[in-house]
């Protein structure tokens, strides 16, 4: 131990696991499921149905408007066969409007007919005197004018006339005679009537008609769903081959990109879990073997001295097959991230560095190995998981404590570099060579001619944990390394700046 590692005594405090978290159960209300088909129907329906009263509206306007011109032009005629029947006579104004011409011009059957005519003065001259005067003050001589009124509490519609009886002479509309034909609207209401149901009554029957059609459109139109709903149901359980987008209409065809690419990951996640129980199954075998030989080996000895022997070989192979357990969990729970989800914090790399370090200085007391710790004084901020970035650490360094002989030196370094922050492992062992360095980082793969025992696990994590930080790994020979034999190993790991500032977790 060297100076480097003054000040290393602070234990760190218990962390909650996150990968053990289970997030609470989604909000009920976001969680409810909503028909398609019915979203559609009620978007097509709910316009169609809110417009049909504004149609029935509008046709009564102009059913009203269509029955209000034929009766105004029987009551316009009505007005001008009366007018022409005013005479002057002897300096008075008279309506020569006999018997059989006042039935006719009252002949109705359904509705009541009054008429009434008015002197210059506003003189009664013959009609009914209970009919309402125009209201408008202008008066417009030979002109026929309408409008709504009521007599008896009953509406009524007028035509009316102001008629100047000499017009060769000055004009005077102050001597004008007023001429007045009124209508009941029972005609005009029934006609009106009669074209509404004329036209509303075939839209009752052509209104289910477009539900039945809008319904069997939908109903055809997500048919391709409900087949590519059989077609999955259709498959095996082990089939995660992709589905032919062909087959699908072009709408559904994102959805369908978008199932492959998981059926995709799910298929690559199957195998990856199917190499790793195959592998840990034969890995397991050769500690198990062990243990049950040595075990056997005990219990048919004798002598005190072979049996102490033989439970000494046991318990080492128990802790190698302990460690294998913990770095296959390791392995698993690093390789499960990118499903779970890696929660990425914003930390200083070169205190998670130093505390990792702390740890394993029991270890490199034991083992008679100097394990030292550099870092420059300042924060070096990066995103990451803390409990990822340990064990990633934790490897390289029980690494190199596992290959460095005994007397040789580890040091842990975290630096600035051009890039990013850097974190680097060094020792003094006997190296990897040039043809070997890329693949050292797979599973299981151990250098042939070394007998250190070990799972060749710890870099695969390495490498992992390294890709899930956006890390890039290197491994080069020790430019420090004191003897030539031994050119040791320098792990560079290049982390990313963090995205923004922010104060270190």
């Amino acid at each position: 131990m060297n100076e480097r590692d003054a000040g290393l005594v602070e234990a760190e405090a218990p962390r909650r696991d996150p990968l053990l978290y289970v997030p609470p159960p989604a909000d009920s209300e976001a969680a409810i499921q909503h028909s398609l088909f019915g979203e559609i129907l009620d978007w097509m329906l709910a316009p169609l149905l809110l417009l049909w009263p504004m149609s029935i509206a509008i046709t009564y306007l102009v059913a009203k408007s269509i029955a209000n011109q034929p009766f105004d032009h029987a009551l316009e005629d009505s007005v001008t066969v009366l007018a022409q029947q005013i005479k002057e006579v002897d300096g008075h104004i008279v309506a020569r409007l006999n018997g059989s011409a006042r039935d006719i011009l009252r002949a109705d059957d359904v509705d009541t007919v009054y008429f009434q005519v008015l002197g210059p003065r506003g003189e009664f001259i013959d009609g009914d005197r209970e009919l309402p005067l125009p209201l408008d003050e202008e008066r417009r001589t030979g002109v026929i004018q309408f409008r709504d009124d009521s007599l008896r509490a009953t509406p009524i519609r007028v035509a009316y006339q102001y008629v100047v009886l000499h017009p060769s002479a000055a004009p005077d509309e102050t001597k004008a005679v007023l001429v007045q034909v009124a209508e009941t609207l029972d005609k005009r209401g029934q006609l009106a009537n009669s074209i509404i149901k004329g036209v509303i009554l075939p839209q009752f029957i052509i209104l289910p008609v477009i539900l039945a059609l809008v319904w069997l459109a939908l109903a055809r139109g997500l048919s391709p769903l409900a087949e590519l709903q059989a077609r999955i149901r259709a498959r095996r359980p082990d089939d995660l081959s992709p589905i032919d987008a062909r087959q699908v209409p072009e709408e559904i065809s994102p959805l369908v990109g978008s199932l492959n690419e998981m059926l995709d990951r799910l298929s690559q996640s199957i195998d990856m879990q199917k190499r790793f129980i195959a592998d840990a199954a034969h890995q397991m075998k050769t500690p198990l073997a062990g243990m049950r030989m040595q075990s056997e080996l005990a219990l048919r000895q004798e002598n005190v001295d072979e049996i102490h022997r033989s439970l000494e070989q046991l318990a080492k192979s128990s802790e190698s097959a302990t460690r294998l357990v913990n770095q296959l969990l390791a392995l698993a729970r690093a390789e499960n991230q990118p499903q779970a989800g890696l929660s990425l914090h914003r930390l200083d790399l070169a205190e998670i560095a130093r505390q990792t370090v702390l740890d394993w200085v029991p270890a490199s007391f034991n083992n008679g190995i100097d394990l030292g710790f550099e870092d420059s004084g300042a924060a070096l901020l990066i995103d990451g998981h803390p409990l990822m970035l340990r064990e990633l650490l934790s490897n390289l360094i029980d690494n190199a404590l596992r290959y460095t002989p005994r007397g040789g030196s580890v040091t842990v370094r975290v630096r600035e570099g051009a890039d990013g922050p850097l974190l680097e492992v060094e020792d003094t062992g006997p190296g990897i060579a040039a043809a070997e360095r890329s693949k050292v980082f797979e599973r299981f793969y151990r250098i042939l001619g070394h007998s250190t025992p070990g799972s060749g696990l710890g870099l695969a994590i390495v490498r992992e944990i390294a890709q899930q930080h956006g890390a890039e790994i290197d491994l080069f020979s020790n430019p420090r390394a004191p003897n030539p034999k031994l050119p040791g190993c320098l792990f560079r790991l290049s982390f990313p700046r963090p995205a923004a500032p922010e104060s270190p977790a």
